[in-house]
């Protein structure tokens, strides 16, 4: 491990414990790291669901889709257009329905319905096969690792990325595929789930994507973007290029 590798670790462990004592009394966010795990195919289902949509929308469709067919062999044997209909709320109804049954259909090529055959491979087999199902990229497929198999995986959202580039983690525009890579090597396997988790929760509360709340927050101290946004008398301005509020 190369010097700037060991600084972001060092960086990465702060903004792990500044978080971790910010918000470890708050109840909602207990909740949260309580309640986000469950059967790997339906962390994959609930993750292909959440692509360019927000959480909220995403459990609304998949608990939709769930009440309308209990089983997943229901669903592989529903036309596109039952699924489409049943998932509208998340949006692209017509392409991830068509994904999903896709999916369903290589599983069910396979003999079993499920995924919780690849509690045996390696990390790196898993997210191999995950990535090379119809629809599932390197977000989606983290997702099931870290909920599905709590493999430390870490996937990488629209929060995640902004708090990573104004941190100093990333490069200001750099993809967050890499971003996933590097945390992946770098944050500690046992921190991993509830640091992801963290992240998000804190970005939708204080570091919003505009108008990020830099006076109240825990991060201020570690992060340039923070100093840089405050100004003389404790107000802040929201960073230039800015992005969509999610």
């Amino acid at each position: 491990m190369n010097r700037s590798e060991e600084e972001t670790r060092a960086r990465l462990g702060a903004v792990a414990q500044a978080l971790h004592r910010a918000y470890v009394h708050e109840q909602a966010l207990g909740t949260l790291l309580s309640a986000v795990e469950g059967d790997p195919l339906d962390m994959l289902i609930l993750a292909m669901l959440s692509q360019a949509t927000s959480d909220r929308h995403a459990q609304v469709a998949f608990s939709r889709l769930r009440a309308r067919f209990p089983a997943w062999a229901q669903v592989l044997d529903a036309s596109t257009e039952q699924i489409q209909d049943a998932i509208a709320f998340a949006g692209l109804g017509a392409q991830k329905a068509r994904r999903i049954k896709e999916v369903l259909e290589l599983l069910a090529g396979r003999g079993v319905l499920g995924l919780g055959w690849l509690r045996g491979y390696a990390r790196g087999e898993a997210m191999a096969f995950l990535t090379g199902l119809p629809g599932v990229g390197p977000k989606t497929a983290a997702c099931v690792l870290l909920f599905g198999f709590g493999h430390p995986a870490f996937p990488v959202d629209t929060h995640v990325a902004r708090l990573c580039r104004r941190l100093g983690v990333a490069g200001p525009r750099e993809r967050a595929g890499r971003i996933q890579e590097r945390l992946e090597r770098l944050v500690d396997p046992a921190q991993a789930r509830r640091l992801h988790l963290t992240l998000i929760h804190h970005g939708r509360r204080v570091c919003r994507a505009r108008r990020p709340a830099c006076a109240r927050c825990a991060l201020a101290s570690i992060c340039a973007m923070g100093q840089e946004s405050s100004g003389p008398a404790g107000k802040t301005t929201a960073p230039s290029g800015g992005e969509r509020p999610t």
